[in-house]
C-alpha cells in the first residue's frame, strides 16, 4: 500500500510526516516522521505523532450549517449557502458600502488561501478591511525587522548555523514546547561548545539546556538589553569595522544607554550587575552569535522597540549575514511566516508590497486584471477591526482558519462586539467558539486534504501534497473563496484550473516585492524540499542566509534605535498587584480547538493550570489542591494551581488554549503597540485570592 506524505499541521516548524496504513478495513494510519525533509532531521513531536486525529474526529463539520433565528444549526445545499450569504453581502454593501464587509484570515492556512483570501477581499469585496490572527503573533517582530533591516523574514538564517555557532540568546521563547523539533540544532550546538542563555520569567524545558537563564520579569527586557549594550559601548567590544560600514544610528544608540550601567539595571530589574556583564563580553567576544526572539517580548505596546533592543545587539556585535550568526524571531503559527507575506495584512499585497504604495499597485493590478484604483487603500488591524464591528462601521465579516472569540485579548468585549454583526460567516472544520456565533458555517479542508504550499520559520518554502479528499460534503478552502466569488459578480477573477495554478499567480504577483517568489515552482520546490525566499528567477538558488553583502534600506545599510524603556499599558498597582502572563503548553496548539479533540494531546492537560511562586502562595494562602482566583480590570476567573520556584514571584502564568470560562484572555489586556497593533497579551495587573472551594463561582458564567 501507498505510504502518504504530508507536513505536520502545527507550529513553524512544519515537520514533515508519513502517512503508513495498514491492512484494515476500513483502513487507518500511523503518523511517522519523514526522514527526507531536511528541517526536523527525522523527528516529530507529541503533537507531530497525533497531527492526524482531529481530521477524523466525530465533530468534525462536513455539510454547509446555516442558523435558524431559534439558534438552531439545519444543513443546507452549497447553492443556498452561497446564494444566501452572496444576497446578504450586496444588500449590506448596497446599504453601507464596501467597507461594511470584512474579512479575517489565519496563520495556518497555506500560502495559496492567504494569497487567494487577500485578493477576495480586495478584489471580490472590494474592502479595505482584511487582517488574520498573525497580527497577534509576530507582527512586532516584523515591524522591527522591517525598521532595522528593511526587510521582514522571521530568520535570517537556516536552522542548520544553529549548530555552528558559539553563542546563542533566546528571549521570550519556549522552543522546547513551542518548536520541540528545534531543540535538536540547539543541543549540537551546545555540543560544540556553545553558550545559551534563556530569558523568560519562567524556568521551562528550554531554560533546562541554557548556561545561564535570566530570569526576567515581563516589560523589562529593554531596560536589560539596555545594560548589555551599555557594556559592549564602554568596553569597546563592539565590531567597530562592522558599524561604520554596514549601519547607521551608533551616536543614538550610545546616547540611549550611557545610563543603563549594570548596577542600575539591576536596582531595575533584579538581574545582577555580574550577570549582565558576563552575558554583554560572552556574546561581544564570541566569534559567532544567534540572537533568537519570540512573544515573551513581542506581545506587549512596547513589543517593537524591545524587538529592535534585540536586533541592536545582533548588529552592534556584527553577528549578521555571516556563518553561524544572525538574528530570528522564532515564528510561532504553522505558516504565520507566509500568511503575513502575501496579502492578509491590512496594508499589504503579495510579496510584501505595500497597499499604498502606487509602483506595488500597478504591477499587482495588473496580474489581478483590474486598474490600479479599483483596489482599495489599507484598513486597519484585526483587534481593530472588531472595534469597527462594534461602533457599527463594519456590518459583517468572514472568518476562515481563526477563533477570535479564544484568540483576541479582552474576549469580553470581542464577544460582544461580534453579537452584532449582521452577517458573520465562518470556514472551518469544527464549531468553534467564533462559529457558535456564526450565521454560516461552511465546512473547510484539513491540512490532510489541502495540497498547496508553506513557508516555515526559516523562510523555507515548500510544498504539502495533498493526501486524502474532503470529506462529506466538505470543500477545499481555495474552492469555497473561488465559488463565492462567482456569486459575488467577481468570478472572472478567480478562474484556476488548479491549487499550483493559484500559485503561479501569486508567484507573479510578488514581483518587485522583498518577499518575491517569481522563481520559484512547484517543480523546483519538489526535486529540492523546499526554497529560501527571496527567489526572483528560476535560476536563482534561493536565499538561505540573509544580509551577507548588505542590508534591504536602500543604502544597504541596517538602523540602530535607540530605545528608552517606556512603562506597559497596564502598570501594577495597590488593588492589582500581580502581573499575569500568557503563553502555550507543549501539548496544544492555538485556541485548542484540533489539540483539545485529540485524546493523547488532551490528556496531558484537560484543563489550564495557573503557576504561581511559593511567596504569592503564602502570601494569599494557597495551598495543595487550593485554587486561585484572577481578576483584572476586565474579568474574573478560577483556575486550578500549581506551585513552582520555576517563576517570577510576582509573575503567574497561565496557558491560553481553552475557551469559555478558562479562557485566559478574557482578563488580558486590549491595549495595541503603536507601530505593530499587536495586544499586550504578555502584561496584565491581575489581583489574586484564594477561592475557597465551597464557593466557587465563575464571574463569566454569571
Amino acid at each position: 500500500m501507498t505510504i502518504l506524505k504530508s507536513h505536520c499541521c502545527f507550529c513553524s516548524m512544519q515537520c514533515g510526516i508519513e502517512l503508513i496504513p495498514d491492512h484494515s478495513e476500513p483502513i487507518t494510519y500511523t503518523v511517522k516522521a519523514s526522514p527526507d525533509f531536511p528541517v526536523a532531521t527525522g523527528r516529530l513531536c507529541q503533537k507531530g505523532f497525533n497531527s492526524m486525529e482531529h481530521t477524523l474526529h466525530p465533530s468534525r463539520i462536513t455539510e454547509p450549517l446555516k442558523r435558524l433565528p431559534s439558534g438552531e444549526l439545519i444543513k443546507v445545499s452549497w447553492e443556498e449557502a452561497y446564494i444566501q450569504i452572496s444576497n446578504s453581502i450586496k444588500e449590506l454593501q448596497t446599504s453601507y458600502g464596501k467597507n461594511a464587509i470584512s474579512v479575517y484570515g489565519g496563520g495556518s492556512l497555506t500560502n495559496e488561501v492567504s494569497y487567494l483570501l487577500g485578493k477576495f477581499t480586495r478584489v471580490a469585496l472590494q474592502s479595505k478591511y482584511m487582517d488574520y490572527n498573525g497580527r497577534f503573533c509576530m507582527s512586532s517582530a516584523a515591524a522591527a525587522s522591517n525598521k532595522a533591516f528593511g526587510v521582514d523574514r522571521g530568520m535570517t538564517l537556516p536552522l542548520s548555523e544553529i549548530s555552528r555557532t558559539k553563542y546563542i540568546i533566546l528571549a521570550g521563547t519556549n522552543v522546547a514546547e513551542c518548536q520541540p523539533t528545534m531543540m535538536p540544532y540547539l543541543m549540537d550546538a551546545k555540543k560544540n561548545k556553545a553558550i545559551i542563555v534563556t530569558i523568560d520569567p519562567r524556568n521551562t524545558m528550554t531554560s533546562k539546556i541554557a548556561d545561564i537563564h535570566v530570569r526576567l520579569q515581563p516589560g523589562f527586557d529593554s531596560s536589560f538589553i539596555n545594560g548589555l549594550l551599555h557594556v559592549i559601548i564602554e568596553e569597546k567590544l563592539y565590531d567597530k569595522a562592522f558599524v561604520k560600514e554596514h549601519t547607521h544610528g551608533f551616536e543614538e544608540l550610545a546616547a540611549a544607554v550611557k545610563s543603563y550601567t549594570p548596577q542600575r539595571v539591576e536596582e531595575l530589574t533584579g538581574v545582577l550587575a555580574a550577570v549582565t556583564r558576563t552575558i554583554a563580553r560572552g556574546f561581544a567576544h564570541a566569534e559567532s552569535g544567534i540572537v533568537l526572539t519570540a512573544r515573551g517580548l513581542e506581545q506587549q505596546v512596547n513589543g517593537v522597540e524591545n524587538t529592535l533592543n534585540y536586533i541592536n545587539l545582533s548588529l552592534l556585535t556584527g553577528k549578521m549575514g555571516k556563518p553561524g550568526s544572525g538574528y530570528g524571531a522564532v515564528t510561532g503559527q504553522a505558516n504565520g511566516q507566509g500568511g503575513r507575506e502575501h496579502g492578509q495584512k491590512a496594508d499589504q499585497l503579495p510579496g510584501y508590497q505595500l497597499i499604498e504604495d502606487p509602483l506595488a499597485r500597478e504591477r499587482v493590478a495588473k496580474v489581478w486584471g483590474i486598474q490600479p484604483d479599483e483596489l482599495p487603500g489599507k484598513g486597519v488591524s484585526a483587534y481593530e477591526m472588531i472595534e469597527k464591528v462594534d461602533q457599527d462601521e463594519i456590518q459583517a465579516m468572514i472568518v476562515l482558519g481563526s477563533n477570535p472569540i479564544v484568540s483576541a485579548p479582552n474576549t469580553p468585549f470581542v464577544e460582544k462586539a461580534m453579537k452584532k454583526l449582521k452577517l458573520l460567516v465562518v470556514v472551518d472544520m469544527f464549531e468553534t467558539e467564533t462559529a457558535k456565533l456564526a450565521d454560516w458555517i461552511l465546512p473547510s479542508s484539513s491540512f490532510l486534504e489541502a495540497e498547496g504550499t508553506m513557508t516555515n520559520l526559516e523562510g523555507r518554502v515548500f510544498h504539502r501534497a495533498q493526501a486524502f479528499k474532503t470529506p462529506g460534503n466538505s470543500k477545499l478552502d481555495s474552492n469555497i473563496l473561488c465559488e463565492l466569488a462567482e456569486y459575488l459578480g467577481r468570478g472572472a477573477y478567480f478562474q484556476y484550473e488548479s491549487t499550483e495554478a493559484i500559485f503561479n499567480e501569486l508567484a507573479k504577483a510578488t514581483v518587485g516585492g522583498k518577499a518575491d517568489y517569481s522563481g520559484i515552482t512547484y517543480q523546483r520546490l519538489i526535486e529540492e524540499k523546499g526554497i529560501f525566499w527571496p527567489c526572483p528567477s528560476p535560476s536563482h538558488p534561493g536565499t538561505p542566509q540573509m544580509f551577507k553583502t548588505g542590508f534591504d534600506h536602500a543604502d544597504g545599510k541596517a538602523k540602530f534605535f535607540g530605545i528608552v524603556p517606556k512603562m506597559p499599558a497596564e502598570p501594577t498597582d495597590i488593588d492589582f498587584p500581580y502581573v499575569l502572563t500568557t503563553g502555550r503548553l507543549g501539548n496544544h496548539y492555538l485556541s485548542g480547538e484540533q489539540t483539545r479533540r485529540t485524546e493523547a494531546l488532551n490528556k496531558k492537560a484537560p484543563v489550564p493550570v495557573a503557576e504561581i511562586h511559593p511567596w504569592l502562595a503564602n502570601q494569599i494562602g494557597l495551598g495543595v489542591n487550593s485554587r486561585i482566583r484572577l481578576t483584572s480590570r476586565r474579568d474574573s476567573l478560577v483556575f486550578t494551581v500549581k506551585i513552582t520556584e520555576g517563576i517570577h514571584p510576582r509573575t503567574i502564568f497561565v496557558p491560553f488554549h481553552w475557551g469559555g470560562a478558562l479562557s485566559i484572555n478574557r482578563l488580558t489586556n486590549d491595549q495595541l503597540d503603536p507601530i505593530s497593533r499587536m495586544p499586550e497579551f504578555k502584561i496584565c495587573a491581575v489581583k489574586a485570592e484564594r477561592e475557597d472551594p465551597m464557593e466557587l463561582n465563575i464571574a463569566s458564567n454569571k
